[in-house]
């Protein structure tokens, strides 16, 4: 009996057939107030600069406290920071590159063996790149402790902090790095040391993150072999400080570096397989015009 009207009453107040027009912008009839807020702050930031909490008030029509709270979100999800005067900036997200195609084939290649590792692990991993200076995360493989690192995916983190980050750089050539963070502003203060750290790094094959990015929080980072044809990439495996023990680190670098190499022969093998393909196209068609020049004379 409710089961009809309820049904009834959904579908006045969520016209599922309703469309939104991006030539008209019409504003969606049960639009989310603090959504439009803070996506509008965003595009702020990114196109006209840094602004002050008052100043975002003022623009929003909105209380101080309000607009704290949606730059507080911007910044806990990257699309700001706030700079040494405690003005907000855009962040690292809108800074950041697109996201490419080679990209979006890593992340569905890489998929199925993060998962494995999940599973064998019993602790979330990642698959990152890198952007410059810094490293987005490009996929995620939750654990489902009840206790656990969560879901990273589209987050940006300096590379010479984050595990993966830091492997990826260790494979870079000495003067490739300072030449990197020559022009950054990554906040790195001694390029020495970090070189120094980056070489026992590529010595060792693995990457370590306690607590560098995050407090309670450590990681454990190996770069995917890289071919001609591949995009620099690395994963890790991440999980609280306190469940943390160095005992296993010699077991977890293992399977991380099975997985790399499991992610890195199913790249070479996509790769090898576009390659067929595109020359099997590029036969057929020169037959076909080879057959037609045949016709045609």
């Amino acid at each position: 009996m409710c089961g009809r009207g309820c049904h009834r009453q959904e579908t006045k107040e969520f016209p599922q057939n309703e469309r939104y027009s991006s030539d008209v912008k019409n504003k969606p009839t049960y639009g989310i107030d603090s959504v439009d807020h803070a996506l509008r702050l965003a595009t702020i930031l990114q196109q006209e600069g840094p602004l002050r909490v008052t100043e975002a008030a003022a623009r929003l029509g909105v209380a101080r406290s309000t607009a704290h709270r949606l730059l507080a979100m911007l910044v806990y999800r990257d699309f700001a920071e706030q700079d040494h005067d405690r003005r907000y900036v855009a962040g690292p997200i809108l800074r950041a590159q697109p996201v490419t195609e080679p990209v979006t084939e890593l992340r569905r290649i890489a998929l199925p063996h993060l998962a494995i590792l999940t599973t064998r692990t019993m602790e979330t991993s990642n698959l990152m790149v890198l952007v410059g200076d810094q490293i987005r995360f490009v996929a995620t493989a939750e654990c489902d402790q009840v206790l656990r690192v969560g879901d990273r995916e589209g987050r940006v983190l300096p590379a010479h902090l984050a595990s993966g980050g830091r492997a990826l750089l260790a494979a870079l050539e000495p003067d490739v790095l300072r030449a990197l963070f020559d022009k950054s502003k990554s906040g790195v203060t001694d390029a020495d040391a970090l070189l120094r750290s980056l070489r026992r790094i590529r010595r060792q094959g693995f990457a370590l993150n306690e607590e560098l990015t995050e407090t309670g929080l450590t990681a454990i980072g190996c770069a995917v072999p890289e071919s001609p044809k591949s995009l620099p990439a690395a994963i890790s495996i991440a999980m609280p400080t306190a469940r943390y023990q160095k005992d296993r680190l010699p077991e977890w670098v293992n399977l991380l570096a099975a997985t790399a190499e499991a992610i890195a022969r199913d790249l070479e093998l996509a790769a090898a397989s576009r390659e067929e393909e595109g020359y099997g196209a590029g036969s057929t068609a020169a037959r076909a015009g080879s057959r037609s020049g045949q016709l045609g004379g």
